[in-house]
């Protein structure tokens, strides 16, 4: 009989394998990485272009060029370049994010030859009608309005500026951001980011040579460049900055609290995070056994790392009961004290090696995540050693070398503390 008083056994992951892409180059010079997988007939398209030309003046024309290109082009409407691409089972999708902006198409390897001059068009003739820019700008602030009212994302926002400031990191977006939007502004930033000679392929799928002739065939001629410039930012730590906007019918208050760090590109980060790992980074940390199941202040705590192109921060964040924010607060900080002046016991640190090795496997489920995981290490300038140091980190890192780690970098007199609601 099984015994369900009694943990499973289990076992440190031995060994990760990673499919590594195949390289090659467009006529036009567009570098393009294949993670090939031949089992189903899919393929994933991403067209990957740096931000450039950051004015923190106009800080929505990269957000909303990337939200409003496939809304029409000189032959195609909105509606036209939908009808198409769903005639064929596809899915096309852009994305904004604060270092690339992306374009992907999923779609039957069989139909590419009949969706791929739609992207193409998308690509290089996007007009950015004035009606559908207004429809944005009118849903845009009404969701702004509606998103001011949410102490989370109030936390969120004044935290991200105190770190970055008037940067694509860290822009405190307002309403009169929206009114001054103007479609020459969409169509210049158009111009100077989506060319050739600022974009990157990734294909994950089922894709040959005869996929990749008719790629180069659509997409790697025809198609203007520009002399744009690539963003770039540059950080320095302040001293503890402590933000408290009181919402005197706050039910809830929402904490954040941080400080810049490394990325992806700094020897400490695979040892930062297994630091995270430990205080808040999954449901087993410190931060949730403490403040959500000891304490009942929340119903969710976590901290995390995240690596930008130009910076790194780690972050503490929660929402718990108005009336318990002054308590939460010191649990907080009382769980930092703990990690910087004792050591993590060998059961505990077991148990999140396995965690994280247990989740990186996870995470490769299938060949889209193996090109994302090629992208995390592609854009940072890294090749897989990165994950190589990763996986030996963390099966090997101490007790020590984490009390170190957070005595480098859990420092409270460096952080930023926001709240908002009440204390």
């Amino acid at each position: 009989m099984l015994n369900r008083q009694q943990a499973p056994d289990f076992k440190q992951v031995s060994a990760i394998n990673f499919i590594q892409p195949q390289k090659a180059a467009l006529d036009n010079g567009i570098p393009v990485f294949t993670i090939y997988s031949g089992e189903q007939d899919l393929v994933r398209i991403e067209f990957i272009f740096h931000n450039v030309n950051w004015n923190p003046e106009k800080p929505l024309q990269a957000i909303a060029t990337s939200t409003l290109l496939n809304n029409g082009t000189k032959k195609l409407s909105a509606k036209q370049i939908a009808e198409q691409i769903d005639f064929y089972g596809a899915f096309f999708q852009t994305e904004y994010a604060q270092d690339q902006s992306s374009v992907t198409l999923y779609t039957l390897n069989k139909h590419l030859s009949s969706v791929l001059p739609i992207v193409k068009d998308i690509l290089s003739n996007s007009e950015f009608p004035q009606q559908e820019l207004d429809l944005y700008i009118q849903n845009q602030k009404q969701k702004l309005m509606v998103n001011l009212q949410k102490n989370d994302i109030l936390s969120r926002k004044e935290f991200a500026h105190a770190l970055f400031g008037d940067t694509a990191y860290g822009v405190d977006i307002q309403l009169q951001h929206y009114d001054a939007l103007k479609r020459e502004d969409l169509l210049n930033y158009f111009k100077a980011a989506y060319v050739p000679n600022n974009c990157t392929i990734v294909v994950s799928g089922k894709f040959d040579e005869k996929s990749f002739n008719l790629l180069n065939a659509v997409v790697g001629s025809d198609w203007e460049e520009s002399n744009s410039t690539k963003n770039v930012f540059n950080f320095t730590a302040g001293e503890k900055l402590s933000i408290y906007k009181e919402r005197p019918e706050a039910i809830q208050s929402a904490i954040r609290i941080g400080r810049l760090a490394v990325n992806r590109k700094h020897k400490d980060f695979a040892g930062l995070q297994i630091l995270n790992c430990v205080l808040g980074g999954y449901f087993g940390s410190r931060l949730m056994a403490n403040i959500r199941e000891d304490k009942g202040y929340t119903y969710g705590i976590g901290s995390g790392i995240s690596s930008l192109q130009d910076a790194g921060y780690f972050f503490i964040s929660t929402e718990v009961g108005a009336d318990v924010c002054s308590n939460a607060l010191i649990e907080i900080y009382k769980e930092i004290d703990l990690l910087r002046n004792e050591l993590v016991g060998e059961e505990e640190l077991a148990l999140v090696r396995n965690y994280m090795l247990g989740s990186m496997l996870g995470s490769l489920e299938n060949v889209f995540s193996h090109a994302d995981k090629f992208k995390n290490i592609y854009f940072s300038g890294l090749d897989y050693d990165y994950y190589d140091n990763y996986i030996q980190t963390v099966k090997s890192i101490t007790a020590e070398e984490i009390k170190a780690m957070a005595n480098k970098y859990l420092t409270p007199e460096d952080f930023t503390e926001v709240v908002v609601g009440k204390k």
